[in-house]
């Protein structure tokens, strides 16, 4: 078995679902728990949103690698630091390092990432992309919780928090790396 074929070899590892709404004042992140490689599931409950910042005003989830994605937060928290008050110009300053720097330019990861006035997709691409509705998934559930919460969000007086758990039950149900078990953060 040559080392690409490896059962171990990062690519193998598949994505997850994470989804943001934003509806009104109100600003949710919800992302499944599920870890799988290959047709495995390691584990269940694994915490893939979570809030960073100093007054952890900012709540952000990842797509990816695992250990990818805790060094992009740590380097989010470092360029929050620098820039405080000023979430896209520090997504910003993270997306070009990650462009840029030659270890950075290996993760393989997405993020978004939500403060009260702003919802970004940030990647490895350098983009940093903020939806038009308020309303944006990654991952390999993502185009199913995204469509979901579209519908949701636009056609019903639904709040933020129940289109969520709705849109990843959806993606829980089409997509077979994402689970149910979920983590949300409000704003």
């Amino acid at each position: 078995m040559t080392e690409r074929n490896s059962p171990y070899d990062a690519t193998r590892w598949h994505a997850t679902t994470i989804c943001s709404v934003r509806k009104g004042k109100d600003v949710v992140v919800g992302g499944d728990g599920q870890v799988s490689m290959g047709q495995t599931v390691l584990k269940h409950n694994a915490r893939k949103v979570r809030r960073l910042g100093k007054d952890k005003e900012i709540i952000a989830g990842f797509a990816g690698s695992t250990a990818d994605a805790f060094t992009l937060f740590e380097r989010l928290e470092a360029k929050l630091e620098a820039h405080p008050g000023q979430l896209t110009r520090a997504c910003v300053e993270l997306a070009k390092d990650w462009r840029t720097d030659k270890y950075l330019r290996k993760l393989e990861a997405m993020m978004i990432v939500c403060d009260k006035d702003v919802s970004l997709i940030l990647s490895g691409t350098g983009d940093v992309v903020e939806p038009e509705d308020g309303v944006v998934a990654i991952g390999s559930g993502g185009n199913y919780a995204l469509a979901a919460a579209r519908a949701l969000a636009n056609n019903t007086d639904m709040g933020p928090e129940d289109i969520i758990k709705a849109a990843m039950k959806i993606a829980a149900d089409i997509c077979v790396y994402t689970n149910d078990n979920l983590v949300i953060e409000k704003i």
